[in-house]
């Protein structure tokens, strides 16, 4: 008597099913990944997808956050020094403001004083990889340029007023930038002028009040500078921290979608030698199924 071909046809499909299923085993257990694609798990794959674009724009304030930290580091520097220069400054101010000084020592305090000056000035046109950092959004173009025609001489400031901000991804506002004027003035105003008007009164040989009161106006304009630092320390530290704590939010996202697509190789593999079992034993029936439909035909 013949096999029932519906029954044969059974296990033929049974056979099949085994060997995707060990297809898929052994796929998922190579690349770790119970999820390839949405018709694996529509649920979870949604779910991944939606992990990966919150992870994406981790990583791109990460990117971001990171060159403005250099750019916010370099202009800390800068500033730091312009505030050790200031100092110096005041100091020369304050020896040169008495009436024992001549002639001959004003001008060599005056000499000293340009060199601050114009190591300000420098540090007022710092550039960060082709940027300048004092130039508010005018970063191709030096913000400052020393104008010696006039007495005391002047400042031109070609940058603008716009103030840089960068977002978190909580929606934070960080300060990342300070237009030029606000650290050091323009025209006759601010650091650069005060400085430029202690030349000019050194030079001339103006009284000691006159002097005197130069450094006074040095020393406010150099707490100007110090309390505008300050912002930037701040919108450093706040930069910083934000930026660890989104590394630590990344690292536990995508945890999260790990735990969504990747397989339990253990399991995995168990399942794997489950069915080359099932495997075989079908290939077994199916040659005995052969076989019986063989001798059949013989009789």
């Amino acid at each position: 008597m013949r096999a029932d071909p519906t029954y044969y046809r059974t296990v033929a499909q049974a056979i099949n099913n085994a060997t995707n299923t060990a297809n898929n085993l052994t796929a998922e257990l190579s690349s770790g990944l119970r999820v390839g694609q949405l018709s694996d798990d529509p649920t979870a794959a949604t779910q991944s997808l939606r992990l990966d674009r919150q992870i994406s724009q981790l990583d791109t304030f990460q990117s971001t956050a990171s060159g403005v930290t250099s750019q916010l580091q370099a202009a800390d520097s800068s500033l730091g020094e312009v505030v050790t220069q200031l100092t110096s400054a005041i100091s020369l101010a304050i020896g040169a403001a008495n009436d024992t000084n001549n002639s001959s020592d004003l001008q060599s305090v005056a000499q000293k004083v340009v060199s601050i000056r114009d190591s300000v000035l420098s540090m007022a046109n710092t550039s960060y990889q082709g940027t300048y950092l004092f130039a508010g959004s005018q970063g191709d173009t030096q913000p400052f340029t020393l104008d010696t025609s006039t007495t005391p001489a002047t400042v031109n400031y070609a940058g603008d007023y716009h103030v840089s901000t960068l977002v978190t991804p909580g929606g934070q506002k960080i300060q990342t930038s300070l237009p030029g004027t606000t650290l050091f003035g323009s025209g006759s105003t601010g650091v650069l002028g005060t400085l430029n008007q202690l030349i000019a009164d050194l030079t001339s040989g103006a009284p000691s009040a006159s002097i005197s009161a130069d450094g006074n106006a040095i020393t406010d304009a150099m707490h100007t500078v110090s309390d505008q630092r300050s912002i930037l320390d701040n919108s450093l530290n706040t930069l910083q921290s934000t930026t660890t704590y989104t590394q630590t939010q990344e690292a536990q996202l995508k945890v999260q979608q790990g735990s969504l697509v990747s397989s339990d190789p253990a399991q995995v593999a168990t399942d794997l030698t489950a069915t080359e079992t099932q495997y075989q034993a079908l290939l077994s029936t199916i040659t005995a199924l052969q076989q019986e439909n063989l001798f059949s035909l013989m009789r």
